[in-house]
């Protein structure tokens, strides 16, 4: 806990009018010092499974399978570059969704790209010089794909009930045609009555395996700026235009009940030999 000492030592104030006497006061906290060891020691303990069998509930997997996306797009940097140095990708998934009693699945998602480039800030016909800069940018793709069930086909969704239902309601009738002792029985129509059932189903979901970029970046009409002394090869340019190919391997998966059987104790050890 933190905590604060005063000293009282009288402080003479000589800009003040006057001499007026204040403490001074010292703030202190707590310091602590120390870290974790190079290796620490472990004991294996006993492991005592359950042989008794189980009902489990966990995912087991529908398919497993590689999506081809094609992706054509067109970037356009913040200010004119002379080259690419290096381009950063990562695969993010959004949406993987299967269409319940159907095989199509959706699939959505961007390539993060980081792209670091060289920027001009002189030059002369021999050399250029600059900054290098970066700027990252998020490439949308998506796609829809039907897919084989090389697993376990997912369980059909069940769906909600609703049943009416009505009682019995007995009234007096007069009129032409009927005599005194007769009633009407029929439901009676000043009430609704309904049973209504949800069920809550198991929606499939996707893992990503993983995710391989094959791709090709051309930069976009490149030119000479006008009135700039530049070395005769240099251009400058603003537009990249990328065509890439994903692979993307994805694992559809749905918790389902599943029974896990009895099995037998693991037998002792025998013991050790001794001569």
């Amino acid at each position: 806990m933190p905590y604060t000492t005063y000293n009282m030592t009288p402080i003479l104030q000589n800009n003040a009018v006057g001499s007026q006497f204040q403490p001074k006061v010292t703030s202190k906290c707590v310091n602590v010092q120390g870290g974790t060891t190079g290796s620490c020691v472990n004991t294996p303990t006993t492991i005592s499974p359950l042989t008794t069998g189980a009902v489990s509930n966990i995912p087991v997997v529908l398919a497993e399978l590689t999506i081809q996306i094609n992706v054509d797009s067109l970037i356009n940097l913040p200010e004119p570059a002379l080259e690419i140095k290096r381009i950063k990708k990562h695969v993010k998934v959004t949406q993987c969704l299967l269409l319940q009693n159907t095989n199509v699945l959706f699939v959505k998602g961007f390539i993060r790209k980081n792209i670091e480039y060289a920027t001009r800030k002189c030059s002369n016909k021999t050399g250029v010089c600059g900054d290098i800069r970066h700027c990252t940018v998020d490439v949308p793709f998506s796609c829809t794909t039907p897919i084989t069930f090389n697993g376990i086909a997912p369980l059909p969704p069940v769906p909600r009930t609703s049943t009416e239902f009505q009682y019995l309601r007995q009234q007096n009738i007069s009129g032409p045609g009927f005599a005194d002792k007769d009633r009407l029985l029929s439901g009676d129509l000043s009430e609704f009555n309904q049973i209504s059932t949800e069920y809550f189903n198991q929606l499939p979901f996707c893992e990503l395996i993983s995710a391989r970029i094959v791709e090709f970046d051309e930069t976009i009409n490149p030119t000479r700026p006008y009135g700039v002394a530049l070395p005769f090869e240099e251009r400058e340019f603003k537009c990249i235009q990328e065509k890439a190919v994903i692979f993307l391997t994805l694992k559809l998966l749905q918790k389902r009940q599943v029974a896990i059987g009895a099995i037998s104790p693991f037998p002792p050890k025998p013991p050790h030999c001794t001569f």
